[in-house]
């Protein structure tokens, strides 16, 4: 259907207040994080970059950040590792039991993180594994796995299996097909799932404080330990640079691969 002017006027205008809506948080937080009080407020009412400085002079935070690039970078490369072949499996490989599978790989993301945390809780602690990497990597792997398993299985769904089935009566064997074809085809949902499951398990703040303690404490838990004190703009300059990490990450991935290409389908 066809609009006036005044149609795509107030159209226009709509998707500007919507975005506005959306965006006036993190908007505030970045405001704020730019005041020179020693406590939130807004409007600020004057302009510095101490709270920036703060946030990389505290070692808290640096302990923190360290602990969360540690696992983050951990978990996405075993989520790659262990969602491409059960994507491979589940898009290319019939067998009994395919929609169990898949929706096992799927179901932790219709949990809520609160019951996943106490449950793994519960779990990890007569181990133990509770405060430590290896427990802090296998809780967030089960959150992270499915979005690999996604955005594979996305990716597969758009190629066309017989390029596999031509190669392979050219005389080409499993190694080549998978190197070759299979690899450059997936190679945008590997990405994008990697980016993904990096970022879901650096951000992540409910399971993690479950598992976590004093010797093994990531970023977000030691955000929430540090507001239980003091309020501040360093916060709010936290998490400007973590909107920021999140925003370049997201974009460098659509610049280079086509994150909606990777995600259309599936």
């Amino acid at each position: 259907m066809r609009t006036g002017p005044t149609g795509r006027v107030a159209w226009g205008a709509l998707l500007v207040v919507l975005y506005l809506f959306l965006l006036a948080p993190i908007i505030v937080v970045f405001v704020v994080s730019f005041d020179d009080a020693t406590f939130l407020r807004f409007p600020p009412e004057g302009f510095t970059l101490d709270a920036y400085r703060q946030v990389f002079a505290n070692d808290d935070f640096r302990s923190a950040i360290q602990v969360s690039a540690v696992t983050a970078s951990i978990t996405a490369l075993l989520a790659v590792v262990t969602g491409v072949p059960a994507a491979l499996a589940l898009s290319r490989v019939p067998f009994r039991g395919r929609e169990a599978m898949e929706s096992a790989f799927l179901s932790p993301l219709l949990v809520p993180n609160i019951v996943l945390g106490l449950a793994l809780l519960v779990l990890f602690a007569p181990i133990p594994l509770t405060d430590t990497y290896t427990g802090l990597v296998l809780a967030h792997l089960g959150i992270t796995i499915p979005y690999v398993v996604r955005t594979v299985c996305a990716s597969l769904a758009g190629a066309d299996p017989r390029a596999e089935e031509a190669a392979r009566t050219l005389g080409a064997d499993t190694f080549t097909v998978a190197r070759r074809i299979i690899l450059p085809t997936i190679m945008p949902g590997v990405v994008a799932g990697g980016v993904i499951a990096f970022l879901l398990s650096f951000d992540e703040t409910v399971i993690s404080l479950f598992v976590s303690g004093q010797n093994v404490t990531p970023l977000p838990v030691a955000v929430l330990q540090y507001v239980e004190y003091r309020s501040d703009p360093a916060v709010a300059a936290l998490s400007v640079c973590l909107v920021v990490l999140s925003v370049v990450a997201v974009v460098f991935v659509e610049r280079s691969l086509g994150l909606r290409r990777s995600l259309r389908s599936g």
